[in-house]
């Protein structure tokens, strides 16, 4: 199973001293916890993508480039890539580039975003926001697969004769997830091409998670890419830690109060007792993440936000620390444990799927069932 850190790039003053970061140091924040990441041996190091203030991280491939080169083994990936606002041209070509600069170390999520504003600067409609994603994905998968693309749709010029460079390595795409807190149809979307759906439950209980992964598993199973148990899922997280609960919320309460995702509502403690955000010993932690599979089934990545609120960086990589020496290596051994033989362990990475072959369905532009692909393809 993998196990990673995520950010959103927030730049947020610290309530305990009154500093705010610059936008440089936060940057520079976000590369050294990708490197703490990989020196504790987590497996994974995501970045979200955002275009609006109080947000840093607007082009992730140039910053996933440089840790990159100053990584070996860690798993670069997105919290989110807004497919529908920025250009699957231009995300083909960029995440391909990614990939020979990493060696395959790439994945990506696709998310639609949920800030209003953001896309008309892209000269598009939030109302939009899911027939935009489904159509830029199915062109994308089309640009990383075939040599000259013929396309035309609704909501970019045709394109005529294009090749898309360069090719992705070793002639083999990145795996793909997909983001989604409440959107069913992303869920579907997931599914019905056989990719990874990543539920992001910073917000929401364990009923709300298992009904969106139940609903991809049976989804996963309808189009014929295995059974429901063995669709690949992510979850994220969030989790403060000290030797003590008092004293863990103690050092957190003052930065949850202002967070700029979910500060200013619920207090600390409706908060932790109604979603996945544990404030307490590295125990808690385990306890917790480990409850997740009851309701979730058997999963592939568990992804942390450890650097959200304005937290210190000195703060963010002890936290990273703990989670790597003492919560992980506990994590890894249970979840395995536990897991069906059958169940795959890990997601799909570069090197498994080259060894799949160019034969095999991640190959393919539309790997469902083709009984369900004739009748589905326009509704997912």
């Amino acid at each position: 199973m993998q196990f990673g850190v995520f950010s959103v790039g927030d730049v947020t003053t610290d309530p305990t001293t009154g500093r705010t970061p610059t936008e440089h140091e936060r940057i520079t924040a976000m590369t050294q916890i990708a490197l703490k990441a990989e020196e504790v041996g987590l497996d994974v190091f995501a970045t979200g993508e955002h275009h609006n203030p109080p947000f840093v991280p607007s082009s992730p491939t140039t910053h996933l480039g440089y840790i990159a080169a100053k990584t070996e083994r860690l798993q670069l990936s997105t919290a989110t890539t807004l497919i529908t606002t920025n250009d699957p041209v231009k995300i083909a070509e960029d995440y391909a580039m990614l990939q020979h600069l990493s060696g395959g170390r790439v994945d990506l999520m696709m998310g639609r975003g949920n800030t209003g504003p953001v896309y008309p600067w892209f000269g598009k409609d939030i109302r939009q926001g899911i027939a935009l994603a489904v159509e830029n994905y199915h062109l994308l998968r089309r640009l990383w697969r075939e040599d000259v693309v013929d396309w035309e749709g609704r909501f970019r010029t045709p394109l005529h004769g294009y090749t898309s460079t360069p090719a992705p390595l070793d002639g083999t795409p990145p795996f793909v997830w997909h983001g989604s807190i409440r959107s069913v149809e992303i869920a579907e979307q997931a599914a019905y091409y056989g990719d990874g759906f990543f539920h992001n439950r910073i917000f929401w209980g364990p009923e709300h998670t298992r009904q969106m992964v139940g609903l991809y598993r049976q989804r996963f199973e309808h189009y014929g890419h295995g059974s429901a148990d063995q669709a690949i899922v992510g979850l994220g997280g969030q989790a403060f830690m000290a030797e003590t609960e008092a004293e863990a919320k103690r050092r957190f309460r003052p930065y949850f109060d202002v967070a700029p995702v979910y500060g200013h509502g619920p207090s600390l403690e409706e908060f932790t007792s109604a979603t996945p955000l544990t404030v307490g010993t590295p125990e808690m932690v385990i306890e917790r993440t480990l409850a997740s599979a009851d309701y979730a089934g058997d999963y592939q990545r568990q992804l942390f936000l450890m650097d959200h609120a304005g937290l210190p960086l000195d703060v963010v990589l002890e936290q990273i620390e703990i989670l790597g020496r003492e919560v992980v290596p506990t994590l890894r051994t249970e979840f395995e444990r536990r897991r069906p033989a059958h169940v795959p362990s890990d997601p799909p990475t570069h090197a498994s799927l080259v060894a799949a072959g160019r034969e095999s369905p991640h190959h393919l532009v539309i790997p469902a069932a083709p009984a369900e692909a004739a009748t589905s393809e326009e509704t997912v």
